[in-house]
């Protein structure tokens, strides 16, 4: 299927996806304001080492890749709404508790509500969207349009927060959680909206109904049930006013039993493999947000803020202006063989960063330049990836399997901050070079690997 971007597309949206994607915007931009500059506070407040440091941020995005797990199947029975606010609530409390926090046990216990809450929004969202929205194109560029616009908060952020005098100042995580709390109240408006469609509806498809049932007769009753509404603004709805992507994914969600479930990602030989390379990856990958920070800090980087916030505005300004081409440029290629490519670019931009000059500030910006371009191959074809895997009935388990790449983002810190306590920063980015080929390696024999028969794991 063709991804179809046109301004026909962009009026389908409903009123909540434009909320989603301004929150987006507003929430990411101040979080990245000073969020990535944390290991710079913990190293100049606390005097800790690489390996200290990396162990604070590693053990709160551990908890947070489980968390999502929890979230996902919370979500089902209580409610996306209730949870989205329970979950903003929780982002306002923890980043307010982070601005004042004073000791390294606050920070951890803090950073660990923040990286829940994260890790439970992430998923809420996407899951939102695909209640809200139920054409396919239509759903896919608002995914699309939703990475587009957290990249774009994380571009602006740090450069406003340089201008502002901001980047790095603890307080500055007030701003996150008035962030939050304006997106909280626009929410609050945006659902009651959705809500009074959906009551609307409701009505609409009752007065239908018995208009059907004086004029047709009881012949009609089957196939009502089975037929969906579209509202004015492209959601579809099934009978009692629930999105048809929701029935859709209860009706799946019963076609196999978790043990089931269990069994067939067991035999899975392939992904389990996928999985394991894609670890890997996201652990190189998350060196520039926690060890590089670290090893620049350490190693005394002239003008330090304004190269951090520059290389995070490079990285995102990149896959901003990068993304839609690539994809085009790409498509011919098969889907191992652009993460092939990808993963080259990475080694390259590994081997870069080993050797470049300290003071080279444009040296560093180059190498983050490479490192994005890669990024912006790999990180979209990996769901591809997943998605063409995934039998139709297991769909939603495969990317709940596939959520443990955030492993590699969660452990990076530690592993990053050991290297460079032991070895130092080029050893760092050599290993990421080295973990490249290893990676490379374990996609050239995913073939070869064997797979269940999905067959008799069907619904009885």
């Amino acid at each position: 299927m063709h991804s179809d971007v046109s301004w026909q597309r962009f009026k389908q949206f409903p009123r909540l996806m434009w909320i989603f994607l301004f929150g987006s915007f507003i929430t990411r931009g101040s979080y990245y304001m000073v969020w990535p500059f944390l290991a710079v506070i913990l190293y100049e407040k606390f005097a800790l080492s690489a390996t200290e440091v990396g162990m604070v941020l590693s053990s709160a995005a551990i908890i947070s890749v489980f968390t999502s797990f929890v979230g996902s199947s919370l979500s089902d029975r209580i409610g996306r709404h209730k949870l989205m606010y329970l979950t903003g609530i929780l982002y306002i409390i923890s980043f307010s508790l982070l601005a004042e926090a004073n000791s390294v046990e606050g920070y951890v216990i803090v950073m660990t509500l923040c990286s829940m809450a994260t890790s439970l929004w992430r998923p809420l969202t996407s899951a939102a969207i695909g209640d809200i929205i139920a054409d396919p194109k239509t759903r896919e560029l608002a995914m699309q349009s939703l990475y587009f616009i957290v990249n774009v908060g994380c571009a602006v952020g740090p450069m406003l927060g340089v201008w502002l005098g901001l980047t790095g100042k603890q307080s500055s995580f007030y701003l996150t959680a008035v962030a939050f709390a304006v997106l909280l109240a626009l929410l609050y408006w945006g659902f009651n909206h959705q809500t009074r469609q959906d009551v609307a509806l409701a009505a609409g498809a009752s007065s239908n109904d018995n208009l059907s049932d004086a004029t047709s007769g009881t012949e009609s009753d089957g196939a009502s049930d089975g037929e969906n509404d579209m509202t004015s603004d492209g959601v579809n709805r099934g009978e009692n006013g629930l999105s048809s992507d929701v029935e859709v994914s209860m009706k799946k969600a019963a076609v196999v039993s978790r043990k089931q479930i269990v069994a067939i990602l067991l035999q899975d030989k392939l992904l389990q493999c996928l999985i394991f390379a894609n670890i890997l990856c996201m652990f190189i990958y998350a060196q520039m947000d926690s060890s590089l920070i670290q090893y620049l800090t350490r190693a005394g980087a002239p003008d330090l803020l304004t190269l951090i916030s520059g290389m995070i505005f490079t990285n995102a300004m990149v896959i901003i202006s990068t993304q839609f081409l690539l994809l085009k440029l790409m498509a011919r290629f098969p889907l191992v063989k652009r993460i092939q490519i990808g993963l080259l670019l990475l080694i390259c931009s590994q081997i870069w960063l080993a050797f470049n000059p300290l003071d080279l500030f444009w040296g560093w910006i180059g190498a983050i330049v490479v490192m994005s371009v890669a990024e912006t191959i790999l990180f979209p074809t990996m769901n591809v990836h997943i998605d063409r895997l995934a039998p139709d009935h297991l769909r939603g388990a495969y990317f709940g399997a596939a959520s443990f790449y955030d492993l590699g983002f969660a452990l990076a810190p530690l592993g990053g901050g050991i290297i460079l306590d032991h070895f130092g920063g080029q050893w760092l980015f050599l290993t990421g070079a080295a973990l490249s080929v290893l990676v490379i390696y374990l996609y050239s024999i995913l073939d070869r690997l064997p797979r269940p028969d999905f067959a008799m794991f069907k619904a009885d």
